[in-house]
């Protein structure tokens, strides 16, 4: 959330929900320092954090921002002032999303309503196996919260929300427009999603639970959270959305769409984002989700094989042009009464081929191959894929599968004696098999997001702002995918996981 700045238009952020729901769809940080960087002049920066109060966020927020490799550019600009320049910009603000009035006190909000001319709402948790109760408070229900607290601000311009283009998605083909999702809408045309009955089924599956004989105190925490992240990604399927994330991010924007009134609203729809491509250096990146997993598992040679066509096309699109994108959207659409749809995406303009992501990835290790124990280089074999999933299921269960049950016959015989062993086999093999069901449909995804909006606005930057056609750069066309993955991706990644490991992330 922001304050009215001194004539600044394009200044902005966005209440925020970390921790235990999952990262944000854009980093926070990110688009701060850009904010600061370009735009220094902002009067005020309004975030929304988890925490206990408003000191307790304060302190969180000077944690996560002072000695931070994402504000070097900063610190070197402001040197012995950074600290104060960056007390007298951020507002830390003690709340979520999941409450009413984002959990403010009325004198709060009162003064907050008076303020503030844009809210941008990124907030969710992209777990894609999240708890089904979780992630409706945050993804659906957050949304329908940030958006009444939006219509109490006397003098906002704009609620800008960040989605996901794969709310559009199932098992449909061709192009997918940028247009807003109708309240029940579903990828299946013959079912109908009503978000209440949803929250009533929650409601009821928590209940029995309680009332089961079999939960005790002990167990009762570990059952709730499997039963919930069961029933999550059972009804993401029952209405044709591949997991929880997706399927609830769709229900948040169904609650804008008949909660907004005449509120001016821009919806962000990025696809998979990645490590930024130039801003504010190449390659930050905050931790490893969707392809980095597999770049990760192919590094530490514990992903044998996956699914995926080397034929088809990804669409991911860098950390630093959504952020781009974002403010000059709120630069164009400051004050207008409008509701737009931008797809932040590259598959439509210059996809990334499938079979490139693989060879950069085997290309990478070739090139710079671990080191082994004996300080002998480790090489990376070429991954197998199948590009269907019924051939890697019976891959799995021949090599995989069949050896577990002849262990878990061999460790019955003897008492146990393979437990351990069998039972951590068992979780890895149980977990991976879980990881290819749901990437399974991002692996064999046939259609394409339309961006005509987002490519008209690019255009109107380009033509009419001058330079800024450089310093808010979101063109996928500027992308050579081969060097950004080499040079670029790939190393973020492993560094990520590399401190990781360290406990240093």
């Amino acid at each position: 959330m922001v304050a009215r700045d001194d004539g600044q238009n394009n200044s902005s952020d966005r209440p925020e929900s970390r921790g235990s729901r999952g990262d944000p769809i854009i980093n926070v940080w990110l688009l701060v320092e850009k904010i600061l960087r370009v735009e220094p002049g902002v009067k005020k920066l309004y975030l929304l954090v988890r925490a206990r109060d408003d000191a307790a966020a304060h302190h969180r927020v000077l944690q996560e921002v002072v000695g931070q490799e994402l504000f070097m550019i900063l610190q070197e600009t402001h040197r012995d002032e950074f600290r104060s320049f960056i007390q007298e910009k951020i507002s830390s603000v003690a709340g979520d999303v999941i409450h009413e009035n984002l959990g403010l006190n009325s004198s709060r909000v009162k003064q907050l309503s008076e303020e503030i001319d844009i809210i941008v709402n990124g907030a969710a948790t992209t777990n894609f196996y999240e708890r089904y109760d979780v992630a409706l408070a945050s993804n659906a229900l957050g949304t329908r919260n940030v958006c009444q607290f939006a219509k109490q601000c006397a003098h906002l311009k704009m609620l800008l929300h960040v989605s996901t283009a794969y709310v559009l998605t199932g098992e449909q083909e061709g192009l997918l427009p940028e247009k807003l999702i109708r309240m029940g809408e579903t990828p299946k045309p013959d079912c109908h999603l009503d978000i209440e009955a949803e929250l009533e089924l929650v409601r009821e599956v928590k209940a029995k639970l309680t009332s089961s004989h079999s939960v005790t105190e002990d167990n009762s925490p570990q059952l709730e959270k499997k039963a919930m992240k069961e029933l999550g990604l059972k009804r993401a399927k029952y209405f044709g959305w591949p997991n929880v994330y997706v399927f609830t991010k769709a229900m948040g924007e169904m609650l804008l769409g008949s909660t907004r009134g005449d509120l001016p609203v821009v919806i962000v729809r990025p696809s998979i984002v990645t490590s930024t491509f130039e801003e504010p250096f190449p390659g930050w990146i905050e931790g490893t989700r969707t392809i980095d997993a597999l770049i990760v598992g192919y590094a530490e040679q514990s992903v044998p094989c996956f699914i995926g066509d080397r034929n088809g096309t990804i669409d991911a699109i860098p950390g630093d042009m959504v952020i781009n994108a974002t403010m000059v959207a709120m630069a164009v659409h400051f004050g207008e009464e409008t509701q737009v749809i931008y797809h932040v995406t590259s598959a439509h303009q210059n996809p990334l081929p499938s079979y490139l992501l693989e060879e950069s990835v085997y290309g990478y290790f070739f090139i710079n191959p671990h080191v082994g124990g004996d300080m002998g280089t480790v090489r990376n074999k070429r991954l197998i894929l199948f590009n269907k999933y019924s051939y890697f299921h019976a891959y799995m269960v021949l090599a995989y599968k069949v050896p577990l049950q002849i262990l878990y016959l061999v460790n019955f015989l003897l008492g146990g004696l393979f437990s351990e062993f069998y039972n951590k086999r068992n979780r890895n093999y149980n977990f991976f098999m879980l990881l290819a069901e749901m990437y399974a449909p991002f692996c064999f995804f046939k259609a394409c997001f339309d961006d005509t909006n987002l490519r008209t606005l690019w255009r109107t930057t380009i033509a009419g702002q001058g330079d800024d056609g450089y310093i808010f750069n979101f063109d996928p066309n500027s992308i050579n995918w081969g060097l950004y993955l080499f040079d670029t991706h790939i190393p973020a990644v492993l560094k990520v996981s590399r401190r990781k490991k360290d406990g240093r992330a």
